[in-house]
């Protein structure tokens, strides 16, 4: 189930209607019962803007508000239980419902008000952006859907048909639309992937111990990779750098 945007269910009118409660994090356990009255060991306390005081909930079958102060004679104290991740609670039931959605500590933390409106606006924007990353994807040159891939599924990219490059890229653009587009727009993918494809094609080395890129023709070294960082990501610096524009523009006139 898709996660909706956390509500501000106090600023809209209360309406009365059947309410479903969800787990977070596709969360589905066979039951899950959360607290239900204020103790020491789990706080259930609301902070009321009008008063300026902590008031202590729990949810009494047997009473109309979730606010001990507004209780009267013996409470019922119920269990609030989450079955396969899921609390359906029908209108009748306004006490618990406002507790819920209007008063728990755990609201929008270890569950969530089922909203359809709210759901269908997040699934809007997911198809919009899966259709931004799709076009997107259409229009890009092979090299940089192969630069693209070559982050998502390693070396493998080299085995691909240009065919199967783009196949695979469009299903990642319509998979996760904003890794793809983030992707597509830094420009270092695509510089990493030139430094990647030049040692594959034995026109640069890499030593075996990372440490120093050279040309393959003579041996000459290009540059020293810094401590601790990826050389493909160092020599895409490299490549932004006044000396390395000229090993850009030779290695790619020799991938070409």
């Amino acid at each position: 189930m898709a996660i909706a945007k956390k509500a501000d269910t106090t600023a809209v009118a209360w309406e009365i209607k059947d309410r479903i409660y969800y787990l977070k994090n596709d969360m589905n356990p066979l039951t899950l019962t959360i607290p239900s009255k204020h103790t020491s060991k789990h706080s259930l306390l609301y902070f009321d803007q009008d008063t300026k005081t902590q008031r202590e909930i729990r949810y009494a079958t047997n009473q109309d508000s979730p606010f001990i102060d507004e209780q009267k004679g013996e409470a019922t104290v119920g269990h609030i239980t989450f079955e396969n991740g899921d609390l359906k609670v029908p209108k009748e039931k306004q006490n618990l419902q406002k507790l819920l959605s209007l008063y728990h500590p755990l609201r929008n933390k270890l569950y969530m008000e089922f909203d359809a409106i709210e759901i269908a606006g997040d699934e809007l924007d997911e198809l919009e952006l899966q259709v931004e990353a799709l076009n997107a994807a259409l229009a890009i040159e092979v090299d940089q859907a192969e630069a693209i891939l070559r982050v998502e599924i390693g070396s493998k990219v080299s085995e691909m048909s240009s065919k199967e490059i783009r196949r695979d890229l469009l299903i990642f653009a319509r998979n996760n639309p904003s890794l793809f587009i983030e992707l597509a727009n830094d420009e270092n993918v695509q510089l990493r992937n030139l430094a990647i494809r030049a040692v594959e094609a034995n026109i640069i080395t890499l030593s075996q111990d990372q440490r120093t890129f050279n040309w393959a023709s003579n041996d000459k070294k290009l540059m020293t990779i810094p401590f601790d960082e990826n050389p493909y990501s160092a020599m895409a610096a490299f490549f932004k750098t006044d000396e390395g524009v000229e090993v850009f523009k030779s290695v790619e006139k020799k991938l070409k």
